[in-house]
């Protein structure tokens, strides 16, 4: 059996679940509303679940009609079918924390994968360095954490600071969140990358998506 069905313009992989535990999510920018629905009929068909990331509104109105079911978190602009819930898990959590409040769309991306994938999950909002006596008062809920997902833009230091006071995992979301020497994130990808704290993996910018499933990968 090869795996997956040739639409001719995407080759949809209906056997990842069976390898990887999450179907094939569908990036939504770049593709007609068409090209959506028949990815996703194919993937309805054969899996629990349906994801749909980086989809505007507009287009989730649209889609919700071929759907039914289908619910839509403006803030992270994802939209998500469940056919069969995940069984939550009894232990672990998933600390979702932010630097700023422009990061939370980023963070709610996330939020989103983690919820549907059955994790416990935590969130922290606006906790960067700027104002670090923020950080310090949470201490306790922060080392409790079985997995921390840190998210920030503008110079990104916040995980290097969150990854020197735990002995958890830190997975480090960059943002495009900045003014004009962000590079759209760069800047802040560049700090994380070279982070002096041995504890952070890195994921690529606005990557809340990528950053929830590693977190979900860990915290099982």
């Amino acid at each position: 059996m090869k795996g997956f069905i040739d639409l001719g313009f995407a080759k949809v992989d209906v056997a990842r679940p069976a390898r990887c535990g999450l179907p094939e999510v569908i990036y939504c920018p770049g593709k007609t509303p068409d090209q959506i629905k028949k990815i996703g009929r194919q993937i309805v068909k054969s899996n629990k679940f349906l994801v749909l990331t980086k989809l505007e509104k507009k287009l989730y109105l649209k889609l919700k009609k071929t759907f039914a079911g289908l619910k839509y978190i403006p803030q992270a602009h994802l939209a998500y079918l469940v056919k069969k819930k995940i069984a939550p898990l009894k232990k672990g959590t998933v600390l979702l924390m932010t630097a700023g409040t422009s990061d939370i769309p980023v963070a709610e991306e996330a939020d989103a994968i983690l919820k549907i994938l059955g994790n416990n999950v935590l969130r922290l909002y606006d906790v960067g360095v700027a104002g670090v006596h923020r950080l310090f008062d949470h201490i306790g809920i922060i080392r409790k954490a079985s997995v921390i997902i840190v998210i920030a833009g503008m110079e990104g230091a916040l995980a290097s600071l969150v990854s020197g006071l735990v002995k958890t995992p830190v997975i480090a979301v960059p943002t495009s969140c900045g003014y004009g020497a962000n590079f759209e994130g760069l800047s802040a990808l560049l700090t994380m990358l070279n982070c002096c704290a041995p504890g952070v993996v890195v994921v690529n910018i606005d990557n809340g998506f990528g950053a929830g499933y590693f977190a979900s990968l860990i915290n099982r």
